[in-house]
């Protein structure tokens, strides 16, 4: 494995540490605190290239192959603190467009993927039922065909980006008695008859990133809509899980990053008893476990996207950096804000939005608990 970056690989990753510096510097305190999703600094990162980034250049991305672009994510995370943004353009990107891309039609990928790019559209993905959330092929949505249009009836919950979704992968069932050999997946506009989204859903965390629960009754869709063939549905999710698994955390690692930094600033300048608090030897044993996080974090990150890069299959990596990277944002949240004592606990201080945000990643993607499954399945247990 070779980490080292090109020359145009380091001008990409510095541009975008640049850009993200430069445009999406604003007051992430009061839209989490009111939870505003911000769409001028989704057009920009549009504009920009970030949706796009694994892309072929023909359907208006960046071609970036998968090691590149998670380390691009990175440095985004790194200079933008709106966890929320970034949650929402990593559901956009790896359970919308990687979808589309993998398994759409060519009229597809021509209808779609270039305004998914550049951020004209938002995607969003809806597989999640009040009554299936771990059992994730435990479907009760139906589709049934009639003539040329497919019909589909049921709801869907934790659909993120849903209140603002221009087109959302849906994923149902087209004979239960099947199990997951009878889903398939649709994708549904926003507009279509019968598609009906609630009122955005509050959350603890990742405030800034919509969530809605949406109903279908009788939505009619065209068969052209039909993402795949019928039948295929589940090994569509799973392959754009693993995608997602592997690479919807690179921003917190960028996050940890910058955590790590404030903290070591912080423990500096500090003073108590005569001395900077980085001299106590238990602050110092907690920056140093942040930069062990950090450092292992990434490390998982790059690993199993190079490991795809090269082609490999990457289930067992994708959950093992899904687990290693969630738990390692929520311990570095709780020390960076332990360093700070009283005022990391303080909204002012930004770090105790951190950690709310940082609690969600044990949760989607599949929980912590499921990533353990897998990892154990996968070792022959």
């Amino acid at each position: 494995m070779d980490f080292a970056w090109s020359e145009q690989q380091r001008e990409l990753l510095d541009a975008v540490g640049r850009f993200a510096s430069k445009q999406l510097d604003y007051d992430v305190i009061a839209n989490d605190r009111d939870a505003v999703f911000n769409h001028d600094a989704w057009k920009k990162c549009g504009e920009f290239g970030i949706h796009g980034l694994p892309v072929p250049a023909e359907y208006g991305g960046l071609g970036m192959d998968p090691l590149t672009t998670v380390a691009a994510l990175e440095r985004l995370g790194y200079a933008c603190k709106d966890n929320g943004l970034l949650f929402s353009i990593n559901a956009h990107m790896w359970t919308a467009i990687i979808p589309v891309l993998s398994n759409g039609t060519e009229a597809q990928k021509k209808k779609y993927l270039p305004g998914l790019c550049n951020g004209t559209l938002i995607g969003g993905n809806a597989m999640s039922e009040p009554n299936s959330g771990s059992d994730a092929f435990s479907l009760s949505t139906t589709a049934v065909k009639k003539g040329s249009t497919y019909i589909l009836n049921g709801s869907k919950i934790f659909v993120t980006n849903g209140p603002i979704a221009d087109l959302l992968v849906v994923f149902v069932t087209m004979d239960k008695a099947r199990g997951a050999d009878g889903l398939c997946a649709f994708l549904v506009e926003k507009d279509s008859p019968g598609l009906d989204v609630s009122k955005k859903i509050e959350k603890m965390g990742v405030r800034t990133s919509p969530m809605a629960e949406v109903f279908f009754t009788d939505c009619a869709v065209p068969e052209e809509n039909l993402l795949g063939k019928e039948g295929a549905g589940s090994f569509m999710f799973t392959k754009s899980m693993t995608w997602e698994r592997g690479c919807i955390l690179a921003s917190a690692v960028g996050s940890m990053q910058r955590l790590l930094e404030t903290s070591i600033r912080y423990a500096k300048e500090r003073r108590q008893g005569g001395q900077s608090i980085g001299k106590f030897q238990r602050v110092a044993d907690k920056i140093v476990n942040m930069k062990l996080r950090v450092q292992s974090a990434r490390h998982m990150l790059y690993h199993c996207a190079w490991l795809r890069g090269q082609r490999e299959p990457v289930y067992m990596e994708a959950a093992m950096a899904k687990l290693h990277i969630s738990d390692c944002w929520v311990k570095c949240c709780e020390d960076a804000i332990q360093i700070r004592g009283g005022y990391g606990f303080m909204v002012e201080y930004e770090v105790e939005r951190e950690l709310r945000d940082a609690i969600g990643s044990k949760l989607y993607s599949g929980t912590s608990e499921i990533q353990r499954s897998i990892i154990a399945s996968w070792l022959g247990l």
